[in-house]
């Protein structure tokens, strides 16, 4: 079932991720702190509903979360270091930020990974958006809401080859996020 943290801090974790050839380890704490930041994670790195529509319209988005007084935008993935850079360039996705979950501690502690043994996957997250002021999550959205939800979501999975559904999904969660992030920042005050 859909775990909601609206009013949780979210989970502290150390992400290990690349850069310049070297290990940096990043905590979320590090992250979020006296940020506004919205998180997306996806189930993977090159799946082609994620390449083709998420996480460009995410980049292509950045601006506007910004200018509603976003600092940060993050991709988060159930993948290593080196896929998330890769993917990152092949998407010329630069305006957002790419986290690795390769253990997929993140996504186990927000309560949104998932077991896809069945389809030679291994544990992956359900694909999820919030908005994060501060380390506390203000705003959530989940492809996972209830039990009947998950039912649905794998019998389409299973039944249809369109991803049509899950990326018309995912923009209404990218509207939510917007009218949040509005309600996060007083244009004044920013």
């Amino acid at each position: 079932m859909f775990k909601n943290l609206e009013g949780q801090k979210i989970p502290g974790v150390t992400f290990r991720t690349r850069r310049d050839h070297e290990w940096v380890d990043v905590t979320s704490e590090e992250i979020v702190a006296g940020k506004n930041v919205i998180f997306f994670s996806l189930p993977g790195a090159f799946t082609p509903t994620c390449s083709s529509s998420h996480v460009p319209r995410y980049n292509q988005l950045v601006p506007a979360f910004k200018a509603q007084g976003i600092d940060e935008v993050i991709c988060v993935s159930v993948n290593d270091a080196f896929v998330m850079n890769e993917w990152q360039r092949s998407q010329n996705a630069d305006r957002l930020t790419f986290l690795p979950d390769g253990n997929g501690e993140f996504s186990d502690a927000m309560g949104l990974l998932v077991g896809k043994e069945d389809l030679g996957f291994g544990r992956r997250s359900w694909r999820y958006s919030m908005l994060v002021r501060d380390g506390v999550v203000e705003k959530m959205s989940s492809s996972l809401k209830s039990p009947v939800t998950r039912s649905m979501y794998l019998m389409r999975t299973r039944c249809s080859s369109t991803s049509t559904r899950r990326a018309s999904s995912h923009t209404t969660w990218l509207y939510s996020l917007a009218k949040a992030a509005r309600s996060v920042c007083v244009p004044k005050a920013c």
